[in-house]
């Protein structure tokens, strides 16, 4: 025997199944995280982990951290809102809002990010103690689309009167800045410019002997890093990314831990005219 359910029960039924459609769609977003590779994918990996983890709790929702292959790919995949969070050097974050219109949006950077440096390092019994005395030398950067480790060295050489591509004998790019002091480490270059950052980290770190290869030349501050976010994120969500990293507290476990890893004392709010200084040196070096 058939039973007949009245129009009102239907009704029931179907507003139950599309509420627990949306409570699955819901449960099932995933808000997704990349970074510039400045590190090998590994590393990256272990140092923003910690973040991500932090993230879904504070954000309600799933949260994934995946390693892109190369700077251009973090600029692509925030331009066309594959990820939801990116971690930008200036210079990426500068392509991505030309590239995108406009359409990104700085949330915070690191304290240490108003007055970033670049170092150029090489063997201390290489006779290079200045940027002239990298004249007809081999000198590798890092990625092209780096700001720490290419832009800034780079616009600081020419202002120095030294254009690379005629006053090097060869030029490298990395790819990273770990690769950067690799190169140098090895003999494969005798000169190579990277982010101040990663530099001390190695030299705590015991990863590489200053009586062998130093620093000889330190560039003046800029603007550097930036978490940012596409224009078209709803704007709840955008505050509660930007409150959530500006709430990290380096007073809690969590929080050091966090801001260790990413070599910061604590974020602050930044916005786009934080970079107009690199947008400036990108077209000065004819790479814009």
């Amino acid at each position: 025997m058939i039973k007949l359910v009245s129009s009102a029960t239907r009704r029931a039924i179907l507003g139950s199944a599309v509420l627990a459609i949306c409570g699955l769609a819901q449960a099932q977003q995933v808000f997704r995280v990349t970074t510039i590779p400045e590190e090998a994918a590994t590393e990256q990996t272990r140092k923003f982990g910690p973040i991500a983890a932090y993230l879904e709790k504070k954000l309600g929702m799933k949260v994934e951290f995946t390693p892109v292959s190369d700077y251009p790919a973090a600029v692509e995949v925030m331009v066309n809102k594959k990820v939801d969070l990116v971690w930008f050097g200036g210079f990426t974050f500068v392509q991505a809002s030309i590239r995108s219109g406009g359409k990104i949006i700085p949330l915070a950077q690191r304290e240490e990010d108003t007055k970033f440096q670049s170092v150029f390092i090489a063997k201390t019994g290489s006779g290079i103690k200045t940027l002239a005395d990298m004249k007809g030398k081999q000198v590798s950067f890092g990625s092209q689309s780096s700001t720490s480790g290419h832009l800034m060295p780079r616009s600081n050489l020419l202002n120095a009167g030294i254009n690379p591509e005629k006053d090097f004998r060869r030029i490298a790019y990395s790819g990273a800045h770990d690769a950067t002091i690799a190169s140098v480490v090895s003999g494969k270059v005798d000169a190579a410019a990277l982010d101040i950052t990663v530099w001390k980290k190695f030299v705590a770190e015991n990863k590489v002997d200053t009586k062998a290869v130093d620093v000889f030349f330190t560039t003046p501050p800029f603007f550097n890093y930036n978490w940012s976010v596409h224009a078209d994120m709803p704007a709840d969500l955008r505050e509660k990314v930007k409150k959530a990293l500006l709430d990290i507290d380096p007073a809690t476990p969590e929080g050091k831990e966090i801001l260790q890893l990413n070599r910061a004392t604590r974020y602050i709010p930044t916005s786009v005219e934080n970079y107009k200084g690199i947008e400036a040196a990108g077209r000065s070096a004819g790479l814009i």
